[in-house]
């Protein structure tokens, strides 16, 4: 048929196509200038507006003597055409369309570029979305007919196929989704065999038929990968044929009516597969099994047809040798087969949870020990992310009642010990360049340490997890493997390696990482062990639990308290594990646990200054000690009371011998204040007493008239901190006009001034403060006796101590204000700025190693750059200890929160300077004060809430908001390589701030939040006073309280337009979330639902149109969505606010009002409908400009290997570990009930 005559025609059209070709030539010769170039473009742009557009297009795709460029844009004509004009089309002219299309299609053969036969694939889709199963009803029959052709004709059917997969249950794609229920019913229609149909969907609408024959596409296609893979040989067009089968295949895997896999016999062609040599044939079927196993649900019926067959030998035997002949040689890495070893082993994976999901269902016959077998082989693996995988199916195999005491999961516990004590060792201290395979092979994975981090610490969790699992449910024959194994390792800890040395002292000595990993598969055994006490040993056979704690305790005793160690990173680590083994499994032996006090009592190391390394190592193992006593004491108060005198006579001596500083000596100290504070034994009136007695010298000291009249002004403020004299010190020696202070010496007079400051922190009774208060509330259950008398002690004392630690975290956050620095010259209150921006060492963004950004610091103590460290120091160390102090005091309820004089000094403590700090210290600022404001009872929100949180929100409103502004300027006017690495690392810092302050928000406003446990009552008439308040959660309160709420959502206004993905979808969801709350009739709510319906909708518009936010499209177009369906009822602001937008008619905007009225019920469809309807505005990412880059293969990596990089998985995940199942748009509703 002659289609172009439905369309207009110009006479010219051979000398239009000549323009045509002269301008894409123009475009694309390289000695075109500028502005020729730029006319052609814009000719070329012009051209598809006119209305012969798709006439010429098609023309010029058609004629296969034209080059490939003109052939392409004559395709871009048509799918403009169909993009854009699709809905002003009479029928004919659609019908034309569509006849030119198939026309293309039906001449491509496998001369064609690859580009060109995509581009037609994608025209065919492009029309499919828009017609099919409205008035085009025979596109199954065309696809058909196209199939019977030649191999190219098949190829373009796949890739078609694939494309309508990937865009109807794939992709978020707007014009998919305003017809999803239609192209999701037709899609699973031709895809599926009429049987499976019939007998899957008896009841199905058949009115409207679009497929034709009765095979199906998935049985089409596993006929032709079968024809593929048995005339495989060499034939590389059959091989790359099989490849494209497969690739359809995969993108329809998670949506196909399971039925229909076995139907067609898929199962069994797949496998044919992955015995195929072809790697390419081999990596694309593992992609399709993998999509198949990752699906969320399977019936009985289905898991034993699609999955059980994968437990059996032969399958399994198949997946070992795969997985034999992907083994890659560390000196020589084959990508691609390493690549495949990685896929396999997340197939493998799927099918383990499955397993463990659901091992009822099995066959009877089926047996499991050939696929653990392969579990194992797998975590044998020397890469570490190939082993990650069946580390972690262990761990879920192990957690399930039905398999952990099956026979084929015991036979392998032995080896599954062996493995994971050989790889908790912690990788991330082995040298990079070492030779280790696992070395070698991370760094090919992993490219930065934060990735490597949490990687290796999930991979560590799993092992650990293993461990633990195992020794829970056999802990005799499990725990003498272990520390049998344990003991020979810790007796040759030194073998091949030269004696210990303070002077080559190192932090990751080889011995230290042996033992290290010994003691953390120790600690997993004793958590195991202990699980297996209080659990089952009751129905051990015999003595088995008096026997397993002996062993324990004799193996304590020989290998860890008997040694003689001389490297302190080495005791340390010892002295974690005596105390693990005492408040463990033998916490019921307090004779032991006084034993492992006065071991770490007695532990002493002569320091060494000279060698700096060895000294702070040593510093290191006195504040574990000290910790590990402080454990020892809260666990075994009870006995240690009864020995006190024996007791504080050993601390008494520690002090005097082991503690050379106030803080040293105030934590050893504090030992004893645990051990009176925490027993239970005793009558509580003297503990009370002598407690008090503890306290009243620090009380004392914060109600001192000296401390008060040092907070009384700036200027007293550095005089009580010692740097009195530094305004003077700067601007004397002209600081500001030094360049490099790290090569500038310090004279006297600046290594007086540093020591000054340093003595003046340590006379503040901040730490002391901290160090009592943190050990009266540490792990104290709520109501116990100890934790009424905490109550007692602090209610009584915290009216004292605040006022003056208040006024210590406003003069620290005046510190930075460059105002109260009266005694600088004003050129100089840039210097404030410098001296107080925090170093510190990020990934990559900072030059160099951790270690080498340390040394640094260390090296320039004794120069300038080292007094400002200084100063930061001591400045940092009184801001945060403040905030720690109120942290700790919000623990305590109502004992802290009741006092009504409090929030309004705390708010002016907190916030009135608080611009000054920097973005770093304002996101610290933000994390502290959390707890504060998430422990506030219920019965003090009212009085206490309001000030704090309005406060909050309009500092880190302003500054946000400043900061983002100020990058973007920055971004504008580059300065040279230093300035990018600052504004790289700030505009991280600043994303820091950013997300953790719209963590907040989404903590205050999630509406399944608890509230916090109400405290017990120290009289009736406080008990009455809880019963009478309202118990709404936070939420509630907020939303009640404009003083916080337009704060709140004028931040989250702002918030969406910042340059932070993550902090923008979170704000989407939160405001999404809060616009029902707004619908009803009232002062606030008109108020906030005018003030969404404009600013929101305005910024969500603004946010669309920038290509920055492309990722973020689906969650603000669904709030824009929200926002029109909930408020165009009570308001015309967000039709108004519509209509405002350039092109937008009033009848456009009503029908798309009308149609999200009508899609109420699907997200999916309500987010299409806004993203066609502002499609002249939103932002185009690269992928959709066409632009595609060359994918590495060294660098693809699946969702699973990104889990594992960025988050701390937890071992018992079920549903949260998989994505969510397509959207099927009421497939089922469509085709009836089952």
């Amino acid at each position: 048929m002659n289609g172009h005559q439905d369309l207009p025609q110009q006479e010219n059209t051979g000398d239009l196509n000549g323009h045509i070709r002269k301008a894409l030539e123009a475009i694309h010769d390289a000695r075109s200038s500028n502005l020729l170039r730029q006319k052609a473009s814009e000719y070329l742009e012009q051209l598809k507006e006119d209305e012969e557009a798709p006439y010429h297009g098609y023309l010029l795709a058609a004629d296969k003597s034209q080059s490939i460029s003109v052939r392409h844009y004559g395709l871009s004509l048509l799918e403009n055409a169909i993009r854009h004009q699709w809905s002003t089309y009479t029928t004919e002219q659609s019908s034309a369309l569509r006849d030119w299309e198939q026309a293309l299609a039906q001449n491509v053969t496998d001369q064609d570029p690859f580009l060109i036969r995509t581009k037609i694939a994608l025209i065919w889709v492009e029309i499919a979305k828009r017609s099919w199963a409205v008035d085009w009803m025979d596109m199954d029959e065309r696809l058909v007919r196209l199939w019977e052709s030649s191999l190219a004709s098949k190829e373009l059917v796949l890739t078609i196929l694939e494309m309508l997969s990937e865009d109807i249950f794939g992709h978020e794609d707007t014009t998919a989704g305003l017809r999803g229920t239609v192209l999701n019913r037709a899609c699973v229609d031709i895809m599926t065999p009429i049987a499976v149909l019939v007998e899957r969907f008896p009841a199905r609408e058949t009115s409207i038929n679009v497929r034709y024959g009765e095979e199906g596409w998935l049985s089409r296609m596993g006929d032709l990968l079968e024809g593929c893979i048995t005339t495989e040989g060499n034939d590389g067009a059959r091989q790359a044929c099989a490849v494209k089968v497969l690739s359809t295949l995969r993108s329809v895997m998670h949506w196909i009516i399971p039925k229909s896999i076995s139907a067609s016999k898929l199962i069994a062609r797949l496998c044919q597969c992955l015995a195929s040599s072809h790697i390419p044939i081999q990596l694309a079927t593992v992609d399709v099994l993998h999509s198949l196993y990752h699906r969320s649900r399977f019936s009985d019926e289905d898991f034993q047809e699609l999955v059980g067959p994968m437990y059996v030998p032969t399958a399994t035997d198949l997946f070992q040798q795969l997985y034999e002949w992907s083994a890659v040689d560390v000196n020589d890495i084959d990508s691609e087969k390493y690549l495949l070893s990685k896929k396999l082993s997340e197939m493998i994976y799927n099918l383990g949870r499955l397993l463990v999901e659901r091992p009822s269902v099995l066959p009877v016959e089926t047996g499991l020990e050939s696929f653990l077998r392969l579990l194992v082989n797998i975590s044998r693996n020397n890469s570490l992310q190939v082993s990650i995988t069946a580390l972690h199916v262990w761990s879920k195999i192990l957690g399930s009642k039905e398999l952990l005491t099956s026979a084929p999961v015991t036979l392998y516990a032995g080896e599954l010990l062996e493995i994971c004590s050989q790889r908790v060792i912690k990788y991330e201290a082995l040298p990079e360049d070492s030779s280790n395979p696992s070395i070698v092979l991370l760094n090919e994975d992993l490219d930065t340490m934060p990735e490597r981090h949490a990687f290796l610490g999930n991979y560590s969790r799993f092992c650990k997890t293993i461990v633990e699992r195992i020794v829970r449910q056999r802990p005799a024959d499990a725990l003498y493997h272990i520390l049998g194994q344990a003991e020979q390792a810790i007796g040759h800890l030194y073998d091949s390696e030269p004696a210990f040395s303070a002077q080559t002292y190192s932090k990751t000595s080889i011995p230290y990482l042996k033992l290290d990993a010994q003691c953390s598969i120790i600690e997993a055994a004793l958590k195991g062990s202990l699980r297996w006490l209080t659990g089952q040993a009751d129905d051990a056979p015999g003595n088995t639990q008096d026997v397993v704690l002996q062993n324990l305790k004799a193996w304590c005793e020989r290998n860890i308290l008997g040694l003689d160690l001389e490297d302190p990173s080495v005791k340390e680590r010892a002295v974690q594990l005596a105390v693990g083994f005492a408040t463990g499994p033998l916490k019921k032996d307090v004779t032991f646990a006084f034993r492992v006090f006065e071991y770490i009592l007695d532990t002493t190391f002569l320091d060494e200054p000279g060698y700096p390394t060895y000294s702070d190592a040593v510093k290191d193992l006195q504040g574990i000690c000290i910790h590990e006593l402080q454990r020892l004491a809260m666990k075994f108060a009870d006995h240690l009371i009864s020995i006190f005198d024996e007791v504080e006579r050993k601390v008494n001596h520690a002090i005097q011998t082991l503690a050379h500083d106030d803080h040293a000596r105030t934590r050893y100290f504090s030992i004893l204040f645990i051990i009176t504070h925490r027993a239970t034994s005793v009558d509580p009136k003297p503990r009370q007493e002598r407690l008090e007695s503890f306290l009243q010298p620090l009380v004392a000291q914060w109600q001192g008239d000296e401390l008060s009249g040092s907070l009384s002004s700036f200027n007293h403020f550095c005089e009580l901190l010692g740097c009195a004299g530094l305004q003077q010190y700067v601007t004397q020696r002209a600081l500001h006009q030094v360049t490099d202070w790290s090569t500038q010496l310090l004279d006297e007079e600046g290594k007086a001034l540093q020591a000054r400051m340093q003595s003046g922190l340590d006379r503040l009774p901040l730490r002391t403060t901290k160090i009592l208060l943190n050990v009266s509330i540490e792990k104290l259950e709520p109501h116990s006796m100890p934790h009424k008398m905490t109550c007692q002690l602090w209610e009584r004392n915290i009216p004292l101590i605040l006022p003056n630690l208040l006024r210590l975290i406003k003069q620290a956050h005046g510190f930075h204000e460059p105002a109260n620095w009266q005694g600088l010259p004003s050129d100089m209150s840039g210097i404030v700025r410098r001296i107080l921006t925090d170093r510190f060492w990020q990934v990559g963004i900072s030059t160099g190693s951790r270690d080498e950004f340390y040394a640094n610091v260390g090296d320039t103590k004794n120069t300038v750059e080292g007094l400002a460290s200084s100063t930061r120091a001591m400045v940092r160390a009184v801001r945060e200890t403040g905030y720690k102090l109120l942290g700790y005091m919000s623990l305590l309820g109502e004992h802290f929160y009741s006092y009504k004089e409090l929030p309004q000094p705390l708010s002016e403590a907190l916030f009135t300077d608080a611009q000054a700090l920097s973005t770093h210290q304002m996101a610290i600022l933000v994390e502290m004060i959390r707890p504060i404001i998430e422990n506030c009872p219920v019965a003090s929100r009212s009085h206490f809430l309001p000030p704090m949180l309005a406060a909050l929100f309009e500092q880190l409103d302003r500054k946000a908001s400043a900061e983002w502004s100020r990058l973007e300027q920055r971004s504008q006017h580059p300065e040279g390589r230093h300035s990018l690495d600052e504004e790289m690392r700030d505009e991280s810092i600043l994303r820091q701030l950013t997300y953790s302050s719209v963590l907040l928000v989404v903590g205050l406003c999630d509406p399944d939040k608890p509230n916090p446990p109400v405290p017990a009552a120290t009289n009736g008439a406080a008990t009455n006073g809880l019963r009478n308040v309202e118990h709404g959660n936070v939420r509630s309160f907020i939303l009640g309280t404009p003083e916080i709420l337009k704060p709140l959502i004028l931040f989250c206004t702002h918030t969406i337009g910042m340059r932070d993905t993550r902090s923008c979808s979170l704000i989407t969801r939160v405001l999404g979330s809060l616009v029902p709350e707004f619908e009803t009739i009232g002062p606030i709510d008109t108020e906030v639902r005018e003030f969404l319906s404009t600013e929101v909708l305005k910024g969500c518009i603004t946010s669309l149109h920038d290509p920055y936010f492309v990722d973020l499209q689906k969650d603000l177009a669904q709030l824009i969505a929200s926002i029109v369906i909930t408020y165009t009822p009570r308001t015309e602001t967000p039709k108004q606010i519509l209509l405002s937008l350039p092109s937008m008619s009033p009848e456009k905007v009503d029908g798309a009002i009308h149609q999200l009225y009508k899609a109420h019920d699907s997200p999916r469809h309500q987010r299409a409908i806004v993203l066609d309807l502002l499609d002249s505005l939103r932002g185009i990412s690269i992928s959709e400009q066409g632009r595609i880059a060359k994918l590495d293969t060294k660098k693809i990596r699946s969702v699973m290997q990104e889990r594992y990089m960025t988050v701390d998985i937890q071992t018992d995940d079920k549903d949260k570990e998989r994505e969510p199942s397509p959207d099927l748009g009421g497939i089922v509703e469509m085709f009836g009930k089952p």
